[in-house]
């Protein structure tokens, strides 16, 4: 975990221990949250996991909806928490559940806690992965440094090298690396992983088959009770990196694919990454323009009823697999976090 993560941790356990999460609702914490979620799975070996703040295990997810309903929140649909934006009255709090990119693991690890605690939620699923044909491109930069014991690769603004050998400094690399890269257009990107699993003779398909979900799968599970599938893109694209032909087509056919595929309307949108470099104003008006009811972000912070207004762009809170402990979900329940890191600004529309 590095310093950054160290520092959060500090906080969860601080909000915890002062009990903060409780006396300060009142500041930060709105009308209801929506909750990121990616893998859930039972935990791998240690060592090298560059991605595991993208997976918790299904204890976690279990403790952390029974949490959830300790607390006396309620857990909603995206729906549902939209019409709770718009009720002119706050009601009790509300969580909504959200999981991106249509992993086999929702089915197979997270559904089962979510039944259990009769929980609905919304699965956002790239057809791209569908088809085995969009790529998992951080999970192939993990696969390649995993495999390979150096790098070396020529990039437009410079060469890249480092060491590899150990799991140290494999995460030194992935974490120089992957910035570096996420600055770059978005083929760049992808040309330079693709060298690297050429080197390491990983198959970026293969990856994509072990990880996602078919559509044989989603067919079942589309309008199965308490499940809403929602869009999220074609391929998987940084839309802010394109152009804007392109980034409608991402969106647009998105929805279209799915709606053929799966035979039900699709009303909600997740823009890829989601942070301000990947999705902005422009993307924001393409999905209301489409005519998703919202889309979501993963711009942190919690509902209040200003996002009434600006449901193209909503924030999210993102369930970390590196704090997965009863004072992060406390701390990021509350509010606090986004409240103090906010000074109080409460509509992040970018």
């Amino acid at each position: 975990m590095n310093l950054r993560h160290l520092a959060f941790s500090a906080v969860f356990k601080a909000i915890a221990a002062t009990g903060a999460d409780r006396w300060g609702r009142g500041l930060g914490q709105g009308r209801g949250v929506i909750l990121t979620l990616h893998h859930v799975r039972p935990r791998g070996a240690g060592g090298f996991r560059p991605n595991g703040l993208l997976e918790i295990t299904p204890g976690f997810l279990d403790r952390t909806l029974g949490l959830i309903r300790g607390e006396g929140y309620d857990l909603v649909s995206l729906d549902e928490a939209l019409a709770r934006l718009a009720a002119p009255r706050p009601g009790r709090f509300f969580v909504a559940l959200t999981f991106d990119d249509g992993y086999r693991d929702n089915v197979e690890h997270a559904w089962p806690v979510l039944a259990k605690h009769h929980a609905p939620w919304t699965l956002f699923v790239t057809p791209g992965f569908a088809d085995r044909t969009a790529r998992l491109w951080w999970l192939e930069l993990e696969e390649a440094l995993r495999a390979l014991p150096a790098l070396s690769l020529a990039l437009p603004d410079g060469p890249f090298t480092a060491r590899t050998a150990s799991d140290s400094e494999k995460q030194r690399a992935f974490d120089k690396l992957y910035w570096r890269l996420r600055q770059q257009p978005e083929a760049i990107l992808l040309s330079a992983i693709s060298d690297l699993t050429e080197q390491a003779g990983i198959d970026p398909a293969a990856l994509v088959e072990r990880e996602c979900l078919p559509w044989e799968t989603l067919r079942a599970l589309a309008g199965a009770p308490g499940v809403t599938i929602g869009a999220h893109t074609l391929t998987h694209p940084m839309l802010a990196k394109h152009d804007e032909a392109f980034a409608r087509a991402e969106i647009t056919d998105s929805r279209t694919r799915l709606e053929a595929q799966l035979g039900l309307p699709i009303r909600h949108f997740a823009y890829p990454v989601g942070d301000p470099t990947s999705a902005g104003p422009r993307e924001f008006a393409l999905a209301k323009a489409v005519g998703f009811a919202s889309a979501v972000t993963t711009r942190p912070g919690h509902l209040f009823a200003e996002h009434a207004d600006h449901l193209h762009a909503l924030p999210r809170v993102s369930l970390n697999g590196l704090h997965q402990s009863e004072a992060a979900v406390k701390a990021l329940l509350s509010g606090l976090p986004f409240w103090l890191w906010n000074r109080g600004r409460r509509v992040n529309v970018g």
